[in-house]
C-alpha cells in the first residue's frame, strides 16, 4: 500500500504531508514498473487533514508513531455503546452525526449541540442558535479546513491516476465498502465489543446490521458511479476461520454481506470480496453467488482448494505471501507465482496478486512477480 514510498526513497510522513512529494513517488513507481494495473495513492491520508479535526481512530508517523513508522495504524474502541443499538437503529444518519462522529473526532465534540435536522419544520429560528455557539463554529472551521487540505491532496492523487490512464493502466478498484458486521465491529464496537454482543443481544447486532446494509450498497453504488470504475474492492476484517465458527458466520457475517454483495451485482458493480486471513471453512458457504459475477480475494486460503470450489463460479485472485515478497528472494518468489498460476490458472479466472499489500521490501521481488505472470500466465 505504502511501498511507492519507500521504493522512492521517501517516507510514509514525508507522503503525507508532502503531496508534491506523494505525486513523485507514486509516478516513479508507475513508470518503472511494468504491471497491468495501477491503484493510485488514495489509502495514503492527507496527515494535516486528519489533524485539523483531531482524528482520534488512526495513529500516524508523527502523530502517535514514530516518524520512521512504514504504515498507519487503526486505533479499536468502544465508539458506540453497547445500549446504543436503538439509537443507530432509529436514525442512522443521527447517530453517525451527533454521536458517534464527536467521539473520534476531537474537533467535532460540541456536534452534540446540532439539532436534530428531520425535526426541522418550516419555523426554522430556534434551530440556528446552536450553530452561533463559539465552539460549534470552531468545529465547522475545522471541518472546512480538513476539507481544503483534502482538496490539496486529491489534486496529487487526481494527477496519478491521469498519468497511469494515459499509460493504458485501469484502476482496479472504484471505491470500498465493508461487510455490515465489519463496519459495526471494527467502526462502532470494537472486536471485543461486537462479540460480546453475538452472545449478550443477538437480535440487536442483527437488526443493526440489516438496518445499514441498504446504507452501505447505496455508498459503494455511488463512489463507482463517481469514480466511473464499476469495482469496489471489500476487505473483510473479521470473517476469517479464525474469529468465529461456521454456524456464527452463516448466523452473523454472511447474510448482510451476501445482500451488499447482491446488492452491488443487481447495480452492474463487480465486487472484489478481499478475504483477509484464511478463509478455508467458508469455501462451501462462499460459493452460493451468482457465476461470473464477483472476485475473491485471499490472503492466506488453500488456492487448489479455492480453485476447485469456486474455479466455475468466480474469479479468484491473491496468495502471493506478504512475507516472501517482503524478505524472499527473487527466484523463490517467481517459483511460487509459477506454482500458483499452473494450479488457478487453468481454464483462466485467476488475477496474480499479493495476499496482502506491502509498504517495504525488495524491489526485485516484485519485478520477478511480474516476470512470471508474463512468462506462464499465456493461455496455450
Amino acid at each position: 500500500m505504502c511501498f511507492p514510498a519507500y521504493y522512492a526513497a521517501t517516507t510514509l510522513h514525508t507522503v503525507m504531508y508532502d503531496y508534491g512529494e506523494l505525486r513523485r513517488a507514486w509516478l516513479k513507481f508507475l513508470r518503472e514498473f511494468d504491471m497491468d494495473t495501477y491503484t493510485p495513492p488514495s489509502m495514503v491520508p492527507p496527515g494535516k487533514a486528519l489533524e485539523a479535526v483531531d482524528y482520534k481512530l488512526y495513529k500516524w508517523p508523527g502523530h502517535g508513531l514514530s516518524l520512521k513508522a512504514s504504515s498507519y495504524q487503526c486505533v479499536e474502541g468502544e465508539y458506540m455503546m453497547a445500549d446504543e443499538y436503538d439509537a443507530l437503529i432509529k436514525d442512522p444518519s443521527n447517530f453517525w452525526l451527533r454521536v458517534y462522529m464527536p467521539r473520534v473526532f476531537g474537533a467535532l465534540e460540541p456536534f452534540p449541540k446540532l439539532p436534530v435536522f428531520t425535526s426541522w419544520q418550516e419555523i426554522v429560528m430556534m434551530s440556528f442558535v446552536p450553530f452561533g455557539a463559539p465552539d460549534v463554529q470552531a468545529a465547522f472551521n475545522a471541518l472546512l479546513e480538513a476539507g481544503r487540505e483534502s482538496m490539496k491532496w486529491m489534486a496529487a492523487v487526481a494527477d496519478c491516476r491521469r498519468e497511469a490512464l494515459e499509460l493504458g493502466l485501469p484502476a482496479l478498484s472504484g471505491g470500498l465498502a465493508k461487510a455490515p458486521f465489519d463496519t459495526i465491529g471494527d467502526t462502532l464496537r470494537g472486536t471485543q465489543g461486537i462479540f460480546i454482543d453475538m452472545y449478550r443481544q443477538p437480535d440487536k447486532l442483527i437488526e443493526a446490521m440489516e438496518r445499514i446494509t441498504p446504507l452501505t450498497i447505496d455508498s459503494a453504488v455511488a463512489a463507482a458511479n463517481g469514480s466511473g470504475i464499476p469495482l469496489i474492492t471489500m476487505p473483510l476484517h473479521k470473517g476469517a476461520d479464525g474469529f468465529m465458527s461456521e454456524k456464527q458466520y452463516e448466523t452473523f457475517y454472511w447474510p448482510t454481506l451476501k445482500k451488499v454483495v447482491m446488492g452491488l451485482i443487481n447495480e452492474g458493480i463487480v465486487p472484489i470480496l478481499f478475504a483477509e486471513g484464511s478463509y478455508n471453512r467458508r469455501l462451501e458457504i462462499i460459493k452460493n453467488l451468482p457465476r461470473a459475477s464477483v472476485v475473491w480475494y485471499f490472503d492466506q486460503t488453500d488456492m487448489g482448494r479455492a480453485k476447485e470450489m469456486l474455479g466455475d463460479i468466480a474469479c479468484i485472485m491473491g496468495n502471493v505471501p506478504a512475507s516472501l515478497l517482503m524478505i524472499g528472494k527473487p527466484e523463490e518468489v517467481k517459483e511460487h507465482c509459477r506454482k500458483l498460476i499452473e494450479t488457478c490458472g487453468k481454464g483462466g479466472g485467476y488475477i496474480l496478486a499479493g495476499g496482502a499489500s506491502i509498504n517495504e521490501g525488495n524491489p526485485d521481488n516484485l519485478r520477478a512477480m511480474i516476470a512470471a505472470a508474463k512468462e506462464y500466465g499465456v493461455y496455450k
